[in-house]
């Protein structure tokens, strides 16, 4: 029968964590407390991020450590950015079995209700509550390619920039590596002329909806796989709404959920 801890973490997601996961550190006099094996964090922190328990309440007895101490490993390895490398390990993973489609992608955007913090902000659809966004970019299929945080009252325009130039780049089954899609598809709240003439200049072709003459819906055909990745994400139920005050703990369980999305298609 197979444990939470080899559920939560597979032999073949462990077989990637090497490649990004920091030294043990060392101690020159000897002695200390064991070193936890290298499956046993990860699905301690898969844990708090699949079921958006609180650290305090995280049951010891499955993986042979506290709250408190799978919390200092997220906090080391979210400042040593091992799920950023682990998302783009994946990717690369992805990438050279031909898994990843780059005819076209889309953008998109969702928000939620935060603690104050960094990068959070009044939501504009929430009368005005602390809230934070987070910005997206996926391939054809729905796999994420890029993602960031901002404040809630952030533009959408202002994060497509930064956003895209954020995606790694892939590799592919052949040839070199790729990080431009042939097309892209997003909404009206990304129709400015700025915008259009950057994705001009890299060879892309947009597909951008035009404020006041046409609405987002014919592109819905196109759109609706970033929309079921929302969904899908959703399903790391610790960031349905946020309780980090720090940015980079935030995108570290956001970056979690995308590497889940990713994984499961690796693993099929």
């Amino acid at each position: 029968m197979v444990g939470i801890v080899e559920r939560l973490v597979p032999d073949e997601l462990r077989e990637l964590f090497p490649r990004v996961m920091p030294e043990a550190p060392s101690r020159p006099q000897g002695g200390g407390r064991r070193w936890h094996d290298d499956r046993e964090v990860p699905a301690a922190i898969v844990f708090v991020a699949t079921s958006g328990c609180a650290w305090q309440r995280l049951p010891t007895a499955p993986f042979g450590l506290s709250g408190a101490t799978a919390h200092r490993r997220f906090s080391e390895w979210s400042k040593a950015r091992v799920w950023a490398k682990l998302h783009r390990v994946v990717l690369d993973e992805l990438g050279a079995r031909g898994e990843l489609e780059w005819s076209c992608c889309a953008i998109d955007s969702v928000n939620m209700r935060a603690l104050k913090g960094d990068l959070t902000g009044p939501n504009p659809v929430d009368r005005g509550k602390h809230g934070s966004k987070i910005h997206l970019i996926t391939e054809r299929t729905g796999l994420p390619l890029s993602v960031g945080i901002s404040g809630a009252n952030l533009y959408d325009s202002q994060a497509l920039i930064p956003l895209a130039k954020g995606t790694p780049p892939i590799r592919s089954r052949r040839g070199r590596r790729r990080h431009k899609p042939e097309k892209l598809h997003a909404d009206q709240g990304h129709d400015y002329p700025h915008l259009r003439r950057w994705w001009r200049g890299r060879g892309i072709t947009h597909r951008i909806a035009r404020k006041g003459i046409e609405g987002s819906q014919p592109l819905g055909r196109h759109r609706w796989t970033i929309e079921r990745t929302m969904a899908w994400l959703a399903g790391c139920r610790r960031i349905h709404r946020r309780y980090e005050r720090k940015a980079d703990h935030f995108l570290a369980f956001t970056s979690i959920a995308c590497t889940l999305v990713r994984y499961r298609r690796l693993a099929e």
